[in-house]
């Protein structure tokens, strides 16, 4: 994961201290591309332990279509929690409703209790990213499942230009608990691989883009398998790419650390469709990482 290690360090030496949406402030430079070969092995930091469950939970919670954290809380993920606090915090307090803990919100969310804000759950993101990429709204009031029909197209037209998958709906940002930091990507089919191209807007490069990375690289996989393809290139292309001020120094711990051989991904056989994989069918070998780095989660 030389990749990684080299954005790390262009960040530090080049990146530029700037404000942001949480008050943090972070080092940032704009516009950085990564390339992993697939064939080479699963892209997973081996500098840091990398929490892989969170990884593949977040992924089929995406393929779902779902927008409610219970699932991942559920399964020991809590990486959605904050935000969905957040979201309900504002519109609690827009309604004179007293704001919760997260101790107390993640108990309302496993209890199913119900809320007294009218149409929503305990748990409600808004329409993130679950919802956008199997229903995104059409005009006609319909819904759009853009993962299904780039898999149909990846398998029936495979030289397409248009295998896109966007997350991006700015009719529905603002009701969103977090707009889309991966905003987009694109598959691409040559020579009996697939690839896929992301676009990230914003990149929290110690804690998120490690995930990110796992995740799309895994989704890829997934395709590739269903449409009878090898594992291409992963290509990660990043927007205000940042260390927050409170990741500097991990950052320089992490950097310090020897690179390890990549761990490799194997999927269950028999799986015939995207949409029927379980965390049971996914197995990591060969993983042999330094251990984990923690570092504060900016929201």
């Amino acid at each position: 994961m030389k990749q990684y290690h080299d954005l790390l360090r262009r960040i530090l030496d080049e990146g530029v201290v700037k404000s942001d949406r949480t008050g943090t402030g972070t080092k940032s430079i704009f516009g950085h591309q990564m390339r992993f070969d697939l064939s080479e092995g699963f892209p997973l930091l081996t500098t840091k332990k990398v929490f892989l469950k969170g990884v593949i939970h977040e992924l089929l919670w995406f393929l779902r279509g779902d927008t409610n954290i219970k699932y991942l809380v559920e399964n020991g993920v809590h990486i959605w929690d904050n935000d969905a606090m957040r979201h309900y915090n504002t519109m609690a307090t827009a309604q004179g409703l007293p704001a919760l803990s997260r101790e107390e919100f993640v108990e309302r969310v496993l209890s199913g209790e119900e809320c007294p804000i009218e149409g929503y759950r305990y748990g409600d993101l808004g329409d993130v990213y679950g919802s956008q990429w199997r229903s995104w709204p059409a005009p006609n009031g319909k819904s759009i499942d853009q993962i299904k029909n780039v898999v149909e197209m990846i398998k029936k037209n495979p030289d397409s230009r248009r295998m896109i998958v966007s997350a991006w709906n700015v009719a529905e940002i603002e009701d969103m608990a977090l707009p889309p930091c991966h905003v987009l990507f694109q598959f691409y089919v040559a020579e009996g691989k697939l690839s896929c191209q992301l676009y990230q807007r914003s990149a929290d490069t110690f804690l998120g883009v490690p995930f990110n990375i796992a995740s799309y690289a895994l989704l890829t996989m997934m395709i590739a398998r269903e449409c009878g393809l090898k594992a291409g290139e992963f290509i990660h292309t990043t927007g205000d790419t940042h260390l927050y001020l409170n990741h500097l120094e991990q950052a320089e711990e992490q950097l310090s650390r020897e690179p390890r051989p990549l761990p490799k991904m194997l999927l269950a056989e028999g799986v015939k469709s995207l949409f029927d994989y379980k965390y049971e069918d996914f197995t990591l070998t060969e993983y042999d990482p330094w251990p984990a780095i923690k570092a504060p989660m900016s929201f």
